[in-house]
C-alpha cells in the first residue's frame, strides 16, 4: 500500500518563508507545523490544509505527494 507524503519543506523553501512565520500566519503552533513539515503526521485537517495552502499561494497538490511502497 502506498503513502501520501508532504513536502511541505521544499514548498517553504520556494516562498522563502519560515516555520516561525508559517504557523503564525497560518493559526498553528510550532511543534504541529513542524510535525507536518518533518512528515510526523498520520492526518492533516482540510481546514490547516487550506489555510497553509492560502498562505504559500499553491494548492494542496503542491503540497502532498503519493508514494508508492514496493
Amino acid at each position: 500500500m502506498g503513502k501520501i507524503v508532504l513536502r511541505l519543506d521544499r514548498m517553504m523553501v520556494e516562498r522563502k518563508i519560515s516555520l516561525n512565520e508559517l504557523a503564525d500566519r497560518v493559526g498553528i503552533s510550532n511543534v504541529n507545523l513542524s510535525k507536518i513539515k518533518n512528515n510526523k503526521v498520520t492526518a492533516i485537517r482540510f481546514s490547516t490544509l487550506a489555510a497553509i495552502c492560502d498562505v504559500l499561494d499553491c494548492t494542496p497538490g503542491d503540497i502532498l505527494d503519493y508514494s508508492k511502497q514496493q
